[in-house]
């Protein structure tokens, strides 16, 4: 079976979606927090997988159930059969919003780091659950910071032309329009943006008095 054709028609057809008796809102109840999707987004080398961790780490210490879902460690099993291709890049991201949508259900604070390059699949995430429940970071750091940060050489790679379709240099970066959350990872300080993503939640009321 050819996973990378036909991405919005589904293979099977005779499924019914169970419902559990143990429901998102009493595994809620029982966490002391509701559940949400922070989908951090932004070029490679904006802080996204950085930020993700610390703000996780701010979370597990106020004893919250989380999981971050890394682009690099999904590539190496969920995703593994995928190139960098436009239409790859459509289905690592749909795999991993439906991903995102199950731990959602399990009551749990997801945080995705992924380049996430276009609009319409950050969309077609957003719109896969109910309206409040995805919360678009944008990790906003100039192409210059990020090759500053090069520290694996991909973009001195890109420019050459030795890697290709690579975010901002051969393939395009579409910023989000409306994001929750705008976070300058190019200038301000770890501390500072964790601050801000916390705030964010707090300001939502993910955080059960």
């Amino acid at each position: 079976m050819n996973l990378k054709t036909n991405l919005a028609e589904p293979k099977s057809t005779n499924g019914v979606w169970h419902h559990a008796s143990v429901s998102r809102e009493r595994r809620e109840t029982l966490n002391q927090h509701k559940s949400v999707i922070l989908w951090f987004t932004g070029l490679s080398g904006s802080g996204k997988s950085t930020l993700a961790h610390a703000v996780e780490e701010e979370l597990h210490q106020r004893k919250c159930r989380t999981y971050v879902l890394d682009g690099d460690n999904v590539r190496h099993g969920l995703n593994g059969d995928l190139g960098f291709s436009e239409s790859d890049r459509k289905e690592n991201i749909r795999r991993i919003g439906n991903v995102s949508k199950l731990f959602l259900d399990a009551g749990t604070i997801v945080l995705t780091a992924f380049i996430s390059p276009f609009k319409t699949d950050r969309e077609i995430v957003r719109n896969l659950v109910p309206h409040g429940d995805f919360l678009e970071i944008f990790c906003n750091a100039s192409l210059s910071v990020c090759e500053q940060r090069d520290t694996k050489g991909m973009y001195k790679k890109a420019r050459k032309g030795l890697i290709k379709n690579f975010t901002g240099i051969s393939s395009p970066y579409e910023d989000p329009d409306k994001p929750e959350l705008v976070v300058n990872t190019g200038e301000n300080s770890l501390s500072e943006c964790v601050n801000q993503v916390i705030a964010l939640l707090e300001e939502r009321g993910i955080f059960i008095q």
